[in-house]
This record gives C-alpha cells, structure tokens and sequence, in this order.
C-alpha cells in the first residue's frame, strides 16, 4: 500500500535555484539592443500641470525618446480588478500624469535611454511646473473639494447591515464606543518591481518579463490597453522577492514599457529602485474606525456600528474598493452579532494610492473588534478570555451565513469549531500558569503582559482556477497551472496533490506557472487561493490521468482495471502480488500519435478547472506576551503563539513557514511601520531609517499549532488557505498585550503602538497612577 503524499513535511521543490544563486528575477532579464526607462515623478503633492520642458532631456546623450501625457493620451486609463463598485470609473489612474499631479512619486514623464544611468541623469532634467494646490491629507476630514470638476474626494460609501441596530441598542445594559486607527503600512518585499517588454515582430508577440500574481488578467487588460489581440500578449513571471498583495497588480510602469517596446522596436526595461516603490507601489491598511458595539449584562454582543474612513490616496488603483470592502464584511469574526451595521467611506487623499497588503481589511477589521472585545471585558469586569468564549459561533451552527456579501460572493462561513480552537489554544501556552508567571513578575516592578485575539480569514476566492497535467515518455509528470506564484510553495503543494493521485515520486513532477503562453486561462495567487483553487484543478486533472492510464495499462497487460493502482511511477496489481506491470512513461508512448490503434486522444494528458463560487474561513487565535520598558516605551514580544485551523494541510512545513512570515509582517505592522506626511503631503518614510522594517531582533520565535477541525466541505480536498492566517491578528494581540503590561484598559487604539505614542500614553496616565 502506498503511503501518501499530502499532509507530509516533504522540502520544497522551488528552493534549489534560489538558494544556490540561480534564480531568475526581473533584474536578471537583459535582452540585445534593449533600453532602459526611468520616470520623472512629482515632487508635489497636488497641483495643476502649468508646463513640462523635456527638451534638455531629449538633447541629453543616450536618449531615444521622452513621453509625457500628450504623447500617450490613446491609451486608456488602467481599470479594475476586483470589487467592482459603480461611480469609480472617474478616479482611475491613467500611465503618466493628464493635468493634475495628486501624489509625490507620480509619473509625470518617462525617459528611455541607452542606459540606466543616462536614463536617470535625463529624467532629473526634465522641468515639471506646477501650480500647487492645497492636498488633502485626512480621509476622516469631511470631503473636501473635488478630485476634479463634477467628482468629490469621496469614491465611494459601503454598507453592510442586517438586523434591529437601534432596539439592540436601546435594549443595552452597556454601550462600548472606540475610535481606533491603523497606520498606512506597505508589503515592501525585499525585490522591487520590475518590467522587461520586447516586442517580437516576426511573430508580431508582445512579451512582458516580470509579471507576477495575476498574469492572465495583466495580459487580457494590456492587450485592451494596448488594442491587441490578447493571444499576442505573453507575460512571463520569474521568480519573485516576495508578494504580499503589492506586486503583481497593473500599474503604470508596467503598460509604459510595453507600449514603448512597441513604438520604439526596442526591448525596454524599467526596475524600480527603493525610494521609488516607498512612494510609488500600492500603500495600505490607513483606516480609522468609530465603533459602538451594545452588550448586555451578561458580555453578549447584542449589535455593532461602525464607521469607518479608508485613505485611498491620490487614485483608485485595480483593486478598487477590495479593501474597505473585505474591512466591512469581515469585522464580526467569529462572533455572534444579532445586529450589524458598517459603513466604510472610501476617500481620496493626496498620497500613494491604496491597494492591498497581505490580510487587507482582515488586520484592521480584527484589531478593531478584539479591542472592542476587550473594552467590553473591561467594561462589565469579564474574563477577556471569557467573554469571547461566550459570543464564538458554535460548531453545531456551521455553515453560519451573513446576510451580504465580500468580494462579491456570499459570505457563508462554511466550517469551523471556534472554541475548540480556543480551547487547544489555551491548553498549549498553558494561559492560566502564564497569567500567573506574568503576575508574579509585574508584582516584582517588572512591566510585562499577554494578549489574545480571535479571527475568521478567507481563503480559496474563486472564480475558477486551470491546470493540465502531462505524462511524458520517461514517466516524468509536467503540471501547467493559471495560478502563479509569489514565493508560497505552490510548486511544491501542486507536486504533493498530483503525487498523491498519479502514485509518483513528487520530486519527479514539475510545475510550471505563470506563463500565459502554456496555459489559456488562469486567475492567478493572491486571497490565499493558490492551493484551493489550483491544487484542486491539478487534482481533477491529475484524477483523469490516472483514469486513462489504468484503462489502457488494463487492456495492455490484460488485467482487470479495478486490481491495478499505480505504485512508484508503475501500474501493477493493487494487491502488490506477482503479475504483469507497466510504466507510466511506456503508457504515454503507447498513447503517442500513430501507436494508439484505438484512437484515443494523442498523449497521456488532460486539463481540467476548478470552479467555486464561495470563498472558504479558515480561523485561528493569536497570543502574545509583551514586554514594555517604561523608560524608553520600548516594547520586547517575549513570545508569540498561533493556533490555526487551514482545513486540511497539503504540506505542513510550508504552513508553518506562511504563518511565521506573516507574524514578522504583522510584528512590524504593530510596533513600527508607518507612513508618514508632513502637512503639503512630503512623504517622510522614504527610505530604511524612517519607515521602520522589523529584523531578527523584532521578531520572536513563533510556536504554531496547526489544526485540521474543520474541513472545508467546498472542495474535496478539504484544504483552506494559510497565506494571510499569520499577519491577521496580530496587531489586535500585541496591542491587548501592551496594554496588559501597562495596566491602563482602553489605552492602545492606534497602531503602529510606536515608542512615541506609548510613551505618550505612560506620561499622560502617569499623574493619575
């Protein structure tokens, strides 16, 4: 009997080029005769176009051609993605600035050169004047003016509401109000973007090198751009230097360099240096949160009212309003809320336009409610622990249904056991020692606490994702997926899922992805929906391989089908006894063309696609253990533990590894990253020294429990996702931990909980303590 393949540890097929220095980045793709482009961008945060004088950067050495607005005014602004809410069309960003400049870091000009240097030297000489206008800076500010004739400031308003809010309220024995922020953070992966387009006119193909998350739609959606057909459009991804929902997505750069390897009949390349993508790539998180939630005597939640106000900045980028959306859909959690009502407001401010970062709406809708839970602990002198305990959804109560919808499908919760989670949570950091431990030590003058906080991520987002899976001669197994991958160990997880089906070695089956010219359709990765949605379809596929094979192995060896199974690469008698046997490589060259006298379809293949229509929840609980230096407001994590539900694991290696990078993200969410304005909207986090990443030093070691409670019922493999289950709660846990360790309730309602904010806070309650 075979052992099987998924749910086992198994090493990661993806890791030898990269940690031997051969992998291929956007940096490492050069082509003959190729120019460089670099972008003269704003210094202004908001002001009208009056001139802009590129004649010195034409005149410069090197330099085949300076573009501005004018120059590509045919082409079409870059549209959306996800979420599509009616009225944004107007705030689309088009490739280079038209008459206004609404962020510093636009592109207002693009210089192409016979260096990179020359390029850069030309784009510091081209002239940009501008009448400043007055920015706006505050989303939570009323509307101010318009972002230009006939459009104000706010996009867009979401709702999402169901049940009796006002007698909810009214009936309350308390009402908890809060007014909480969450600082504009940013995914900033150790690669910066990059884009290499040739143009290939003997078959007149337009390659684009570097793409990343969604090549099929970045295809479909230059190929509109462009007016081309979009079979002509091929877009490569190489390997990439992190993900985190900022790379990937359409911007600007991107349709620039292929629109010139184009006009120009050269291979252009663009790679983003630092400053440029801390000004320039899709910022996030930036809401602030006004919630009042009623609660009765005994810690229920009887309703909870938000409003909340997302910065979007200077335009509406392709995930339109994703986040503000996921923000409000997923702010009730695990909990039971009778009575719900959140209205998100999406603004538009003179700063980096928005997108998503890894958990978008999930951070900040999760530290928004575990405060909220913790105020109201505070509030009615409950056990923090358990009050939650008291408001989870029950798992008798599965599939548990919100009456809207997030990203455009219903939202269900389709399996979990939230409290048994909790429960084995508890069990093993062993809660009630440690609140003692912690006591013992605060009664000793040392300033130390634990948090917790619950969540409900979404995973497996549809609507549907393909893979073809191919036999060869030598009996090695080809898998050609629409998924892509940013680093997850989708080649790995693939290889493990078709493992288990075809009875081969996994490190005999090579994933091949994010390349639009093997495969016709695909998605992409990003919502934590790589392995739900791709592994699945490389499971159907794989399904209908091993069908064809034992067929026609059957008739070869003239054995029964029903006694074969196929052990090692070979189908045999599933009873591992003597008879006849077959390799998978000799089926696949008795099913070449002209060896095959029945007829069958050339080759030992098949594609297939994998369609939902519902994401899938998993769930988890974060706990952490903080140390505060009351001197310096300087805050140590001592410990962090994550208990996580994913389903079923594929490979449980490689979901420990996503939840301990997201808690390092999460770590410098919480404590240290922020983007930050001065009041004409300069941008002061432009580098290293001001926008503060965590490194070893910051980040605990993680304990994980990984458990498979609840899988999901919308695939047969029962798999949820895991990229986004380490970052969600982890600004909600670190900050109900600081303010344990501080000993002031309700203290901690804005992050990043900086050494200046806190220190603020201590000054203040200090008089009174």
């Amino acid at each position: 009997m075979k052992a099987p393949v998924i749910g086992r540890s198994l090493p990661r097929l993806e890791d030898a080029p990269l940690v031997t220095g051969r992998g291929q980045f956007a940096a490492d793709v050069a082509f003959a005769q190729m120019l460089h482009m670099r972008l003269a961008r704003s210094t202004h945060a908001h002001g009208r176009i009056v001139a802009i004088d590129t004649q010195a950067a034409r005149d410069f050495r090197g330099v085949e051609a300076v573009w501005t607005f004018a120059d590509v005014a045919d082409i079409p602004p870059i549209d959306f993605r996800l979420t599509r809410v009616e009225g944004l069309a107007p705030y689309r960003q088009t490739i280079l600035a038209r008459d206004r400049v609404r962020y510093v870091g636009e592109p207002v000009a693009a210089v192409f050169a016979t260096d990179p240097y020359l390029a850069e030297d030309a784009a510091d000489m081209v002239n940009v004047e501008v009448e400043e206008l007055p920015a706006v800076l505050d989303a939570a500010a009323p509307p101010a003016g318009g972002f230009d004739q006939g459009h104000s400031t706010e996009a867009a308003v979401l709702e999402k509401s169901y049940g009796e809010l006002a007698a909810a309220f009214q009936g309350a024995y308390a009402v908890v109000e809060l007014d909480l922020s969450i600082g504009r953070q940013s995914g900033v992966p150790l690669e910066t973007r990059g884009a290499i387009a040739r143009h290939d006119r003997s078959r007149d193909v337009l390659e684009l090198h570097g793409a990343a998350k969604v090549p099929h739609w970045n295809r479909d959606s230059i190929a509109r751009m462009l007016g081309r057909d979009p079979a002509t459009v091929h877009l490569y991804e190489g390997h990439v230097g992190g993900g985190f929902g900022v790379r990937g997505e359409l911007y600007p750069e991107d349709v620039l360099v292929c629109l010139a390897a184009l006009r120009l009949d050269r291979p252009v390349k663009w790679i983003e240096d630092r400053r440029e993508h801390l000004i320039a790539a899709n910022h996030s998180r930036a809401q602030r949160h006004k919630l009042r939630a009623a609660i009765d005597a005994d810690g229920h939640v009887l309703a909870m009212d938000d409003e909340f106000f997302h910065d979007q900045g200077g335009y509406v980028r392709t995930h339109a309003a994703t986040v503000p959306d996921l923000a409000a859909a997923m702010l009730p959690g695990p909990y039971r809320v009778p009575a719900y009502r959140a209205i998100g407001h999406l603004r538009l401010t003179n700063k980096t336009p928005g997108g998503t970062y890894r958990a978008p709406g999930r951070f900040e809708s999760t530290f928004v409610r575990e405060r909220m839970m913790d105020a109201a602990a505070a509030r009615l002198a409950i056990d923090p622990v358990e009050l939650r305990r008291r408001n989870l959804i029950a798992r008798e109560e599965m599939p548990f249904t919100r009456p809207f919808s997030a990203l455009g499908t219903h939202l269900v919760l389709d399996s979990g056991d939230y409290a048994g989670l909790l429960d084995k949570a508890l069990h093993a950091v062993k809660w009630e020692e440690l609140k003692r431990k912690l006591e013992l030590r605060r009664s000793s003058g040392e300033c130390v606490g634990a948090g917790l906080a619950l969540f409900v991520e979404k995973s497996g987002l549809g609507p549907f994702e393909t893979a073809r899976v191919s036999v060869g001669t030598s009996g090695a197994v080809d898998v050609v997926t629409g998924a892509a991958s940013v680093g997850q160990g989708i080649e790995t997880v693939l290889a493990q899922v078709c493992a288990d089906v075809l009875g081969v070695d996994y490190r005999r089956i090579r994933v091949v992805h994010g390349r639009t010219d093997r495969i016709a359709f695909g998605v992409g990765a990003f919502a934590s929906r790589a392995t739900v949605m791709a592994g699945e379809a490389a499971r159907l596929a794989a399904v209908e391989v091993r069908a064809k094979a034992l067929e026609l192995a059957a008739e070869l060896i003239q054995q029964p089908a029903v006694t074969l199974d196929i052990i090692d690469g070979t189908v045999g008698r599933s009873d591992m006894t003597a008879g006849p046997s077959i390799t998978l490589g000799e089926i696949a060259r008795a099913l070449q063309p002209g060896s095959n006298p029945r007829g069958q379809g050339a080759g030992l293949s098949a594609e297939a696609a994998f369609y939902s229509d519902h994401m899938n929840y998993p769930y988890g609980v974060h706990i952490a253990v903080a140390r505060v230096d009351r001197d310096t407001a300087g805050v140590t994590i001592e410990r962090y533990f994550v208990a996580y539900d994913v389903g079923r694991a594929v490979n449980p290696m490689l979901v420990q590894g996503q939840l301990a990078g997201g808690m390092a993200q999460g770590i410098g969410g919480a404590l240290l990253e922020e983007f930050r304005y001065d009041e004409r909207g300069e941008p002061l986090s432009v580098n290293f020294a001001d926008y503060l990443m965590p490194t070893a030093r910051e980040v605990p070691e993680l304990d994980v429990l990984i458990t498979e409670d609840a899988p999901s019922p919308l695939n047969p493999l029962g798999v949820k996702g895991a990229g986004e289950g380490g970052i969600n709660a982890v600004g909600a846990a670190v900050a109900a931990a600081i303010e344990d360790a501080i000993e002031i309730p309700g203290a901690i309602r804005e992050l990043p909980v900086t050494p200046q904010r806190l220190h603020a806070i201590l000054k203040k309650a200090r008089p009174s303590r």
